[in-house]
């Protein structure tokens, strides 16, 4: 005689006075498994779709490529820099004896001078490309033979930053010192050294021209760029 009894995720069945349990899968279990497995099969497509299209974006480049690539980075970044570069300019100083006006002459063509962002050189002043904040700054180094007497001790040094502007109407003084030179003889053959340096902020106007005056151009030093004027926007 067979009898069948159902408990809980089990089946029962009585044959001959023997009774068999049987387990009775879980349809919800199977369907979880079935979850389970679309669910990673999915990451893996996934994956591999972005793995292709990294690929397809990022070709792969050889030695050779790859050192011409590094080789013209410098350049780009250069071209970008100066594309976003504020008005600025560096000159350096020369001077020549007999020169015209006995003035210190200011190359833009030699050391470490350079010129950007509209700003021009003209017959020796900087002209201001467009109105705004910008800090002035020049320096005068020089060197002088002392010598013994009252008369040698108090030779004075000047440099002055001059500016010209249409809202002033006429030239002005911007910045200005003066040293005194020879404060202690020296030995025959050396020089005494003295650093005038000139240095500040100022609302200028555009078309505003700029330019220096020194007393004793002829005692200064020029070599590594020790006397420069320069102008840049802040």
């Amino acid at each position: 005689r067979e009898r069948e009894s159902e408990r809980e995720g089990d089946v029962e069945r009585e044959i001959g006075g023997m009774v068999l349990v049987v387990q009775k899968r879980s349809a919800l279990s199977w369907m979880w498994r079935v979850c389970v497995a679309t669910f990673i099969l999915a990451l893996c497509v996934s994956g591999a779709l972005v793995l292709t299209h990294y690929l397809m974006g990022h070709p792969r480049v050889s030695p050779e490529e790859q050192v011409v690539m590094e080789t013209e980075r410098p350049q780009l970044s250069l071209k970008r820099l100066g594309s976003r570069s504020k008005p600025a300019v560096h000159l350096e100083g020369h001077y020549q004896a007999g020169a015209k006006g006995g003035q210190v002459e200011w190359l833009r063509d030699q050391g470490q001078a350079f010129l950007q962002g509209g700003f021009q050189v003209k017959e020796n002043q900087i002209l201001i490309p467009r109105s705004g904040l910008y800090f002035v700054y020049s320096q005068a180094s020089f060197r002088i033979a002392c010598e013994d007497g009252e008369q040698a001790r108090v030779t004075p040094l000047s440099h002055r930053v001059w500016r010209y502007s249409d809202s002033v109407g006429g030239p002005s003084t911007l910045m200005s010192a003066v040293r005194s030179a020879c404060q202690r003889p020296t030995i025959r053959g050396e020089g005494w050294y003295n650093t005038i340096y000139l240095g500040a902020a100022f609302q200028l106007h555009k078309g505003d021209r700029l330019w220096t005056e020194t007393n004793q151009p002829e005692q200064l030093e020029y070599e590594g760029g020790k006397t420069f004027f320069g102008v840049f926007s802040l």
